[in-house]
């Protein structure tokens, strides 16, 4: 299976129509080629990247980052200063919305939409402000959405949470129609466990002893602890979850502990072996009772079915209306965005894809510099820029190796954010009539590379039509949060992670979806080969943000001349909201 393969900026500047990101597969998110110039100027230090042809371009704002809080960046801009004012974003993927992307599947003459990462808006009903003014400017009605989700869809096809057990961790293949952990209670409307405790534990392709185990687990909780009941809520605060499950519970099972290791995916970035017993139980690791993962008033619903792409499409048809028809973010559901649009020059806001920016600074002293030099590599070509300001709405952790001069205290706090790596594979179904066999809404993989496959998020919107039955196509989700050596530190697991998840091949992440879907559905409905379609790997080696130490994360964003910086690194918060709150800070700092 061999991913759709595009010319890349060459076809932009060619204005061909064939130039579409969201309908290519294979490797996407951090795609091939995206990180090279950026990691060949934070890893070697380069800095010679040949002549430098200097463009007669300059701009009132450049922004570094072409996703939710650059676009918001923009936007913010031309609201403040005017919407004749000039903005160039400048991106190093070869589609807009960062984190926010857009996955397209076409099967059988049937394109099924969906996300690649950034899912959901969360709570939009307790958005400040700012963020309500900006998704009404750019059409998003967020009551929309109580329609939109069918919260009927998983109960009217019996499908609900279960866990899959692999041959080659766990001994043989089996489902067991149970979770054991909270992480299924995200999906609005998802049926819960259809086994009691006791039957779960059972079942459970685990020893004797690793059922008994596993059940005294399922059924424990904090009463266990032999803690004053004044000293209870310093102490789960204080001590290991994993100490909890070894020393009171006497857990020493390892298909228990891989069971708990990964029964809170991507909620901390860590496997739980991290986590405190208190961090543990409000994320409802496994032992501990299911909690509600938001309010009744602010459901999980609030999902374009591509995502939050459909916010940065929304914003790019706000800033550059020629890109695409449609008068509000419902409308552009399905259509089809015209990226030669993107960079004319006649465009008072222009995005310019495939460009990774390598240095930027100011044109004299910082203090009182009245513009910025901003170089930027595309195909392999050096290319400079002028602008009277500039927001960084990038990883923060590499602004100090890209922007010159910075007062040396802010480097080393730039330098100590942090971002988890994170894995959306989407793969498109010619139908899904295993997973209705099975019951499967949410199947937890413990034993897998994806810990969680799960039918898409049902929306309907646009024209846009989600599955109807399991003969009809389909996109599901499979989920990896990548974790390193157990037991070592944070920063240490995320980058042998990272460097794990960098170094595979399309072939070998195909090689592992095929493993897990032919061990886990049944042989008479599935064959991988008949009904498997495509596959899209979006690998995001720098994901969620998670700050550094202190108060380095403050220290870090600071204004710079010029130069201010934004991105939702810079609150730290893995959020869209959040994302676009820090994009209307940093516009606010360069005046």
């Amino acid at each position: 299976m061999l991913p759709f393969e595009a010319s890349g900026q060459s076809a932009m500047a060619a204005l061909s129509p064939s130039y579409y990101p969201p309908a290519l597969t294979g490797l996407r998110g951090s795609h091939p080629g995206s990180n090279d110039h950026a990691h060949s100027r934070a890893w070697a230090g380069r800095s010679d990247w040949g002549p430098t042809t200097i463009l007669p371009e300059i701009y009132d704002l450049v922004v570094v980052g072409g996703g939710l809080s650059g676009l918001a960046a923009a936007y913010f801009y031309q609201q403040q200063h005017g919407t004749d004012k000039k903005v160039l974003i400048l991106d190093n993927h070869d589609d807009f919305g960062g984190h926010a992307k857009r996955n397209e599947h076409t099967m059988d003459g049937t394109t099924c939409i969906s996300y690649g990462g950034s899912q959901t808006l969360v709570e939009p009903d307790h958005a400040h402000q700012v963020v309500r003014d900006l998704l009404e400017a750019i059409g998003v009605d967020v009551d929309r959405f109580k329609t939109a989700y069918d919260i009927g869809f998983f109960k009217r096809h019996d499908l609900g949470a279960v866990t899959f057990f692999n041959e080659a961790v766990f001994g043989e293949d089996k489902v067991v129609q149970h979770p054991y952990c909270n992480y299924p209670n995200y999906v609005e409307g998802l049926l819960g466990a259809k086994l009691s405790n006791a039957e779960a534990a059972q079942q459970a392709p685990l020893s004797d002893k690793g059922k008994e185990q596993l059940l005294r687990v399922l059924n424990g909780g904090l009463h266990t602890l032999k803690v004053p009941e004044g000293e209870l809520r310093a102490y789960i605060r204080t001590h290991s979850y994993f100490d909890y499950l070894k020393d009171t519970l006497g857990v020493d099972d390892p298909g228990v502990l891989r069971m708990a290791r990964h029964s809170g995916l991507d909620w901390a970035s860590t496997g739980t072996e991290l986590m405190s017993i208190a961090t543990a139980k409000r994320c409802g690791a496994l032992g501990f009772a299911p909690v509600a993962v938001y309010d009744e008033d602010n459901p999980y619903i609030h999902h374009f079915p591509d995502g939050n792409a459909g916010i940065a499409r929304a914003l790019v048809k706000k800033l550059i209306p020629g890109v695409a028809r449609g008068r509000n973010a419902e409308a552009l559901v399905l259509a089809k965005f015209n990226y030669a649009e993107l960079d004319k020059s006649s465009n008072v806001v222009r995005v310019r894809l495939n460009s990774t920016v390598v240095d930027v600074k100011h044109g004299g002293d910082p203090k009182n510099a009245s513009d910025v030099d901003v170089n930027y590599i595309n195909d392999n070509t050096s290319y400079q820029v002028n602008a009277r300001g500039v927001v960084m709405a990038c990883y923060n952790m590499i602004i100090p190796h890209i922007v010159s001069g910075l007062p040396e205290e802010q480097a080393a706090a730039l330098k100590l954010q942090a971002k988890s790596p994170l894995q959306y594979t989407t793969v498109g179904l010619r139908n899904w009539r295993a997973m209705k066999e099975l019951g499967i809404g949410v199947a937890m993989s413990p034993g897998n590379m994806h810990q969680v496959v799960l039918m898409d998020f049902p929306v309907s919107m646009g024209g846009y039509e989600f599955t109807k039955t399991p003969d009809d196509p389909c996109v599901i989700q499979m989920i990896c949060c990548p974790y390193g050596k157990f037991g070592a530190p944070r920063l240490e697991q995320f980058r042998e992670a990272r460097y794990r998840m960098l170094g595979l091949q399309f072939a070998d992440y195909e090689q592992e979806i095929r493993s897990h879907l032919s061990g886990m559905l049944p042989k008479e409905l599935f064959d991988f080969d008949r009904d498997v379609a495509s596959i899209s790997v979006n690998r995001w080696a720098h994901g969620y943000a998670n700050g550094g130490p202190g108060d380095s994360t403050r220290i870090g964003r600071q204004p710079f001349g010029r130069i201010t910086i934004a991105n939702a690194d810079s609150a730290p918060g893995a959020d869209a909201k959040t994302a676009m709150m820090m994009a209307y800070r940093a516009v606010n700092e360069l005046g």
